[in-house]
């Protein structure tokens, strides 16, 4: 005797119509409530963009610029002190004495 498979077609395919618009309703329920929707693994797909959030990444934003500034400060005195210690002596010494003329 077989099993009828023709009989547990129909069930099934009512079964995943249901679970699909089941998710389709709380999808729109979160949406329509405000709530953020929630990708594979958990993240928020949508986060919501309130005042905090914005400040914050303002503030971030600011400290980025200063600490890029700051790096490129830094970066020329490095090229500098690798200007001096790869240099031969002699054309150090030719600098800093035409700097000493220049004070004077």
């Amino acid at each position: 005797m077989s099993f009828p498979f023709t009989a547990f077609a129909p069930v099934a395919m009512v079964v995943g119509v249901l679970a699909v618009a089941g998710w389709v309703f709380i999808t729109w329920l979160r949406i329509k409530h405000g709530y953020p929707l929630d990708g594979a693994w958990g993240q928020a797909v949508y986060p919501k963009n309130d005042d905090a959030a914005m400040e914050r990444i303002k503030l971030l934003s600011q400290e980025n610029a200063q600490l890029r500034a700051e790096l490129g400060s830094i970066k020329d005195r490095l090229a500098n002190v690798e200007r001096i210690v790869t240099d031969s002596s002699h054309m150090l010494d030719r600098e800093i004495e035409s700097l000493r003329g220049q004070r004077n």
